[in-house]
């Protein structure tokens, strides 16, 4: 009985598509920063694939004014809800982990907030602050919510 070659029908991933698992001295440490400062990254909230890539490297983006989002975006896996955390200390612990960090490049995002009626702005401007105080060399990226493009305070 002649036997025929079974060719597997699935073709190969690209290296480049692969998840790398998070590993590495510069990911524990990223990782115990992170914890030990009781801080959000979208890394983590939003599920990244790269983010044991970027971790490894000694990067985060911290995502800023808590872990939930008062919208609910198709693309986006943070998850939503009513927000109940408003961490005025929040501003600091993130300066002090991007200096214990060491990063020269940082790269800040959060969450929307439509419920505040500065919809999150004097946490960010305390947070760019203090990043600039604590890292005055380090460059920020900011990630700032589109507040619906209503630029005005709320009535909320």
């Amino acid at each position: 009985m002649l036997e025929l070659p079974i060719a597997d029908s699935r073709p190969k991933r690209p290296d480049w598509l692969k998840v790398r698992l998070p590993m590495g001295e510069n990911y524990r440490t990223v990782r115990s920063i992170v914890d030990d400062f009781q801080l959000h990254t979208i890394c983590q909230s939003g599920s990244c694939p790269n983010m044991g890539e970027c971790w490894g490297a000694g990067t985060a983006t911290f995502m800023i004014l808590g872990n939930v989002c008062t919208r609910s975006c198709s693309f986006c896996a943070v998850k939503t809800g009513k927000p109940t955390e408003y961490d005025e200390d929040e501003p600091r612990r993130v300066a002090e982990a991007i200096w214990l960090m060491g990063v020269k490049h940082a790269v800040i995002t959060s969450v929307n907030r439509d419920e505040l009626q500065d919809r999150g702005a004097e946490i960010w401007r305390q947070t760019v602050l203090a990043v600039k105080t604590r890292c005055p060399e380090t460059t920020i990226e900011t990630l700032i919510p589109d507040v619906k493009a209503n630029w005005e305070p709320s009535n909320a």
